[in-house]
Parts: structure tokens; sequence; C-alpha cells
């Protein structure tokens, strides 16, 4: 797939905080093919760059004092064109500010902010750095998802904050939200069952791959787990949700059509 240009609204970059950099960056390596570049943040600090042919496609850095007792986990950036007015906005509308919008050095402005419900997520307004330059294609970040319990609060809190428009399917007994952005999807929602209560709304990353069914083979392999194994989705594909050997969730799909 070509590069692609990012657009606000939409999901840029996806970032791996993980308790062990080195032991990660090996796992998901083997899993995706894919290359590291270390970029220095300060002493004995440094910022992963993963990479597709040479194009930074994701993010990762290991978890300081800041996040001491948060798991190993994978962020998400939502594109904007004003952090400080998104973070703003985002108080007004029943949010949380959890680190103010800052300068990331040259590269943009950031922030991590969470919804009504718990959920963390980030902003990133581009400067020399606008995002991933894949998407789409085996390795490379394909969906981000909500779970949250109350999907109709969290609607109306994202199309707010975004302008994000949507669309309600069923899933199975549930309802499932599509985001979109000038007509493109960006994102979904899913209302979890009741059986899930005690479990905090979060966002989840999807990666892609050519064969679902052997990558969820080989994180096995790799020290990870399956926490779903390899199911079909009715006129989407077939994904599995995993776990890396540190902690982080995801899940992998091999799409029967184009989301």
């Amino acid at each position: 797939m070509d590069m692609i240009p990012q657009t606000p609204g939409t999901f840029c970059w996806v970032e791996l905080a993980t308790s062990q950099t080195d032991a990660a960056k090996e796992f998901y390596k083997k899993l995706f093919d894919w290359t590291t570049a270390d970029v220095p943040m300060g002493p004995d600090q440094f910022y992963t760059m993963f990479k597709i042919d040479d194009k930074e496609i994701a993010g990762g850095y290991k978890q300081g004092d800041m996040e001491k007792g948060i798991p190993p986990h994978w962020n998400a950036y939502v594109y904007v064109m004003n952090a400080n007015e998104i973070a703003a906005k985002v108080t007004s509308l029943g949010g949380k500010v959890i680190v103010p919008p800052f300068d990331a050095m040259e590269s943009g402005r950031m922030a991590v902010l969470q919804d009504p419900e718990g959920a963390f997520f980030h902003i990133w307004q581009p400067k020399k750095h606008e995002g991933t330059r894949f998407n789409n294609r085996p390795g490379t970040f394909c969906w981000i998802e909500l779970c949250a319990h109350d999907d109709v609060k969290e609607r109306d809190f994202y199309s707010k904050l975004f302008g994000w428009t949507y669309k309600v399917e069923m899933m199975g007994a549930e309802p499932y939200t599509v985001f979109m952005q000038d007509g493109v999807n960006v994102g979904g929602l899913m209302k979890m069952p009741k059986e899930w209560a005690s479990m905090p709304a979060a966002w989840g990353t999807y990666f892609a791959v050519a064969d679902c069914d052997k990558s969820a083979a080989l994180v096995k392999s790799l020290g990870g787990k399956v926490l779903h194994e390899p199911s079909d989705i009715p006129g989407i594909g077939r994904f599995a949700v995993v776990q890396d050997p540190q902690g982080a969730f995801f899940s992998i799909m091999t799409f029967s059509k184009q989301v």
C-alpha cells in the first residue's frame, strides 16, 4: 500500500508502553517483521521507532516512575489541529486531562486524556512527525476499537470532541458503533456484555496480518498468549486477541474485505 496522508480526526499513531524494551522489540520484530531504531530522549532514555520498509509505523518506550503499577499497553493517538483546544474541550464534555498538552521536542504536541468512562487516549498535533506512513497492510495497525459499558454516553462524547459521525450495527446481541470522519471509518465502539461488568473501558489496537491463525500460533511460540482464539467476523475477516510476553494486549486481523 502507498504512503498515506494523515487527516485531523483520524488515528495517526500507536505506541507500546512496556516494562522491558529489549524483549518487547525482539517479540514484535519476529511477529510482524519490524525493524527498529532507537531515538535518544534524554539520559539513559530512548524512544523506539518500529519500521516497515524503513518507514515509521509505530513507537515504543520503557515505562517509568509515572506509570508505576500500570501494566504494559498500547496507546492510540488521534490527529488534531490544536491540542490545547481539544484538551480544554475534553473537560467541558466530562472527560479528564491526565497529562496536559506539551511539546514532544520538534516532533509534535501531545496530551494524554481520559473519556467519561475512564478510557485513556492520546492526541497528537503534528510538527515534524505526522504519524504512521502505512496502515491496513500486514504488520501495521488497521483498526482501533473502544470497549465500553455505556456506548450511548461514549458515542456522544467522541462525536462532540472530534466531530465524528457514526453508524450503529448489531454485532450479535450487542450494538457496535463505527465512528467516521468525513465518511471514512476511523474506529469502533463495542458495548461490553453484562458479564464483562468488572472490566474497565479501554481502547484497543488491531494489527493486520496475512494469516490470523499462523500469527496466533507464532505469538504462542514467542512466549505470548492467545486470549481469544482465531474466530471469524462474518463479512469482515478473521481475528484473535493476544498478549505479548510483557502483558500488553492487542488484536490481530486478517481482512476478507476492507473496513
